[in-house]
């Protein structure tokens, strides 16, 4: 018999989720204007040298539909530990996702930053939380850890984005080279903060494979124009590369240390 604590979780995620919905429906403009047109179009793909040109975003799609798992399995999964530890951060990174996205038909930029900051902040809380434990399954892995991988991934070089988007509408736009040059720093930034997540996250593959397509989104927007910028596309590609390798640096070490345990476990119960 589960208890009102129990089912409490599952229920809050679910309206969390239907608000994210609802968010959902505002981003693509379907309420409201779109992201990309909203707060005088600072938002556009081709507004800063540091914006995923305009395919990148597509990666809501997959995004979307791994948290429309993550509810169905919070419901399945009521009575595990590992649900419950990331139930309350996975409803608040849905309500943070939706008020920034209210937010920026608002055209509160630095709100905005405040916002996308605090959810980067939840998600790494969450994926800290799942780190505590294994998944219970492959199917587990790929619907929870992966999704919510993904989602940090992104949201990491999304604030970055965003944070160059309130300077620009605060009045800050330097002009070449110093644009350049600024990208380039804050790009270094980015890097430093995907190596990060490798070492503190345990390697996982989920966050550096969607902070390497919006970096690469990064480098395809200003190699193809309009807004212009070889400097920042070779930063990008090589935050890419460096974000990949200390990835598969610690996951290997990690692999490693989990079958030498396994051998020793194996060795003492023989």
């Amino acid at each position: 018999m589960l208890t009102s604590k129990q089912l409490l979780r599952p229920l809050v995620v679910t309206l969390s989720a239907i608000v994210m919905a609802v968010g959902t429906l505002v981003g693509f403009g379907v309420i409201g204007t779109s992201v990309e047109e909203s707060s005088g179009g600072v938002f556009a793909a081709d507004a800063t040298l540091l914006t995923p040109d305009s395919p990148a975003f597509s990666i809501w799609s997959l995004i979307y539909l791994g948290l429309a798992g993550y509810v169905i399995w919070q419901w399945r999964a009521v009575d595990s530990p590992r649900a419950a530890k990331i139930a309350w951060p996975a409803a608040a990174s849905m309500l943070l996702n939706s008020l920034w996205l209210a937010i920026t038909q608002t055209g509160r930029l630095w709100l905005s930053v405040v916002v996308i900051l605090t959810l980067a902040l939840v998600l790494g809380v969450l994926l800290q939380r799942l780190g505590e434990s294994p998944p219970g399954s492959r199917i587990e892995a790929i619907v929870v850890d992966g999704t919510f991988g993904v989602y940090l991934g992104w949201v990491s070089v999304a604030s970055i984005a965003n944070v160059t988007v309130a300077l620009i509408g605060s009045g800050f736009n330097p002009e070449h080279p110093w644009s350049d040059v600024l990208a380039v720093v804050v790009l270094a930034v980015a890097t430093l903060l995907g190596i990060v997540f490798a070492v503190r996250l345990g390697g996982r593959w989920a966050i550096s494979a969607a902070m390497a397509w919006a970096l690469a989104w990064i480098a395809a927007g200003r190699l193809a124009g309009p807004l212009y910028s070889t400097p920042t596309a070779v930063a990008a590609i090589a935050a890419i590369v460096a974000i990949i390798a200390a990835n598969a640096v610690v996951y290997r070490n990690r692999s490693r240390v989990l079958v030498r345990s396994d051998e020793n476990g194996s060795r003492l119960t023989k």
